[in-house]
């Protein structure tokens, strides 16, 4: 069978006055049904430009898909028209954007905006579809469900609009949902209720998720493989076990140097990496990362390091990966 989200070669382009910049270069990624994937990297590395074009909601212009296939159980959906895909966002994938107060339309209520995408997938009748609405709140743990469906987002704390943004992505039980930093703007308690709710909620669906963070700490304890991105490319690829235990792209190991070690015996200074990631418009012309990097080689700054597998199970696009 084919696994629920099949991403091969996706190409995303951002087409500017400073010419044609490859936001999405190249990148590749499978997720089985139950299975998290965590993409993670600094802030422009290009994982929400990567969930926007596999969800097909680029802003046109400037970004346009120009190479690849994003395969939802077997089906290429960039070849899908718009109308096409209107039918399939929300029903087989469903996303949780980022900010979930941006995410919710302010003039409509709780209610109206579930009852709106349960009515555009299923043929529930208003009541029923308004039925299920409160079912989906108390799903997802909104405390007074039956209340909240007429409130406005604004009447709502920042961990009770993300409930309502996760209620709308699972309403109708997609194959993959794709979660873009659905805990950043939550305080840490909220932020663990939030995590165990889409634990929860993915093992009862048997969904594929897309995890996208910044934060290693959240990965640990949330995902079963890792891909590591760097301005727009994939750097590295592991089983979460073994990207902890064994780093071997430089920018990983950066990346675990500069995260907090819960329960450590005394406060250690954080290793930071150097610099910040390139824009896209000033990329060097070999690995992307050798201005930063403390393995560089000359070889590095003329030519783009490839994928390459080491061992089973794992990628990196290094010349020199640690413990060479």
């Amino acid at each position: 069978m084919s696994p629920p989200l099949d991403v091969r070669d996706l190409r995303t382009t951002l087409f500017t006055r400073r010419g044609e910049l490859k936001a999405v270069d190249g990148l590749s990624l499978t997720v089985g049904a139950g299975e998290t994937v965590a993409l993670v990297g600094e802030s422009g590395c290009g994982k929400s430009l990567t969930a926007l074009s596999i969800m097909r909601l680029l802003p046109d212009p400037p970004a346009r898909i120009v190479g690849g296939d994003v395969r939802l159980n077997g089906r290429d959906i960039v070849a899908l028209t718009e109308e096409d895909m209107l039918a399939v966002r929300g029903q087989e994938i469903g996303m949780i954007f980022q900010d979930p107060m941006s995410a919710l339309n302010p003039v409509a209520t709780v209610a109206t905006q579930i009852v709106e995408v349960l009515r555009a997938h299923t043929d529930l009748s208003r009541r029923a579809a308004r039925a299920r609405a409160r079912e989906l709140l108390e799903l997802v743990g909104m405390p007074d469900a039956a209340r909240r469906l007429d409130e406005y987002p604004h009447r709502l704390s920042g961990g009770m609009c993300q409930r309502v943004v996760i209620a709308m992505a699972i309403a109708c039980r997609p194959a993959v949902l794709i979660a873009d930093e659905p805990t950043t703007a939550l305080d840490v308690t909220v932020q663990a209720q939030v995590l165990a709710l889409l634990k929860r909620l993915q093992a009862d669906a048997g969904m594929a998720m897309v995890f996208i963070t910044h934060d290693l700490g959240v990965v640990a304890e949330t995902a079963d493989r890792v891909v590591v991105m760097y301005a727009g490319r994939k750097v590295e690829e592991a089983t979460v076990d073994d990207l902890f235990e064994r780093p071997l792209h430089p920018y990983t190991v950066g990346l675990i140097g500069a995260t907090p070690t819960p329960g450590a015996a005394r406060v250690e200074r954080l290793a930071d990496i150097p610099g910040m990631v390139p824009a896209l418009g000033d990329l060097p012309p070999g690995c992307a990362f050798a201005p930063r990097c403390k393995r560089v080689m000359d070889r590095c700054r003329q030519e783009k390091p490839p994928l390459t597998a080491p061992a089973p199970g794992r990628l990196v696009a290094c010349f020199s990966p640690e413990g060479t």
